[in-house]
């Protein structure tokens, strides 16, 4: 299983930073015994993606995002990390198919972002296998993310990406799929010319030509942490009174009492 965690865009929401951020200290990991150590934003997702059962994560960057690789390294117990830069961000659609050289269809394909916080830990496990799925959030301001419409079987029928016009407050934050539906959509990408920046309006067109996708209200609590707003709400309820132990085997957190940017 293959995770994906698109991390090369310029962030401007948050901007000027000196680094990545990716790498914004959100919360603390327990280190040792005595010692608590700053938690990187970027360390949830690769937590939720090892939960989920990943043995190899991907981290799409740019070539001026380096400290990522310097803070994550090779990998962990379990789960190695391989990098893919590219070489000018170009949108969502671009990063995750970086890696398709790579991953074989055979392989369930994990996506997620890399500056938000979401609960519950084992989002993944709550998705099923064989088919596009989407892990399905409640927020406050759906306008500000991409909305998915469901019939009563939980089939995604449309997703409105940043409409002003969104009143289910429903958002994907998360992804699971075959490999096969992987480079499916990888490929129809490519008859597009390349022009979907939006995973949301490819997955339109995917649905529009026979294409199924499922969308699962498992999650419970999300969070953007990149905004001023996010990241001030993260480092207050995943601050020091919110430890947590190392990857992977972290209990749930705080529940969030905001689940989007005012």
């Amino acid at each position: 299983m293959w995770g994906i965690i698109p991390a090369a865009g310029e962030g401007k929401r948050i901007q000027p930073l000196a680094f990545s951020k990716e790498l914004l200290p959100v919360g603390a990991t327990l280190a040792s015994s005595s010692h608590n150590a700053p938690r990187a934003v970027s360390d949830f997702i690769v937590e939720r993606m090892a939960c989920g059962g990943v043995h190899t994560i991907s981290f799409v960057i740019s070539p001026y995002k380096t400290d990522i690789l310097r803070y994550h390294g090779a990998g962990q117990p379990n789960v190695r990390y391989v990098y893919h830069v590219q070489a000018t961000p170009k949108g969502l659609c671009d990063a995750v198919f970086c890696p398709a050289p790579l991953i074989p269809e055979s392989e369930t394909v994990l996506i997620g972002l890399p500056d938000t916080v979401w609960f519950p830990i084992d989002g993944y496990c709550k998705l099923p296998a064989g088919t596009l799925s989407f892990l399905l959030f409640p927020v406050q301001s759906p306008w500000n993310f991409d909305v998915v419409n469901t019939a009563g079987n939980e089939e995604v029928r449309s997703i409105q990406v940043k409409d002003p016009q969104a009143r289910n407050p429903w958002i994907w934050g998360a992804i699971k799929m075959p490999g096969q539906v992987y480079h499916a959509l990888h490929h129809l990408w490519e008859r597009r010319r390349c022009k979907d920046e939006y995973l949301g309006t490819l997955v339109n067109e995917w649905l529009a030509q026979g294409g199924k996708a499922v969308g699962i209200r498992a999650g419970t609590q999300y969070l953007d942490v990149g905004t001023i707003e996010g990241f001030h709400q993260a480092c207050g309820l995943l601050g020091a009174n919110h430890q947590a132990p190392p990857m992977a085997t972290a209990a749930e957190g705080p529940k969030l009492t905001e689940h989007a940017p005012m």
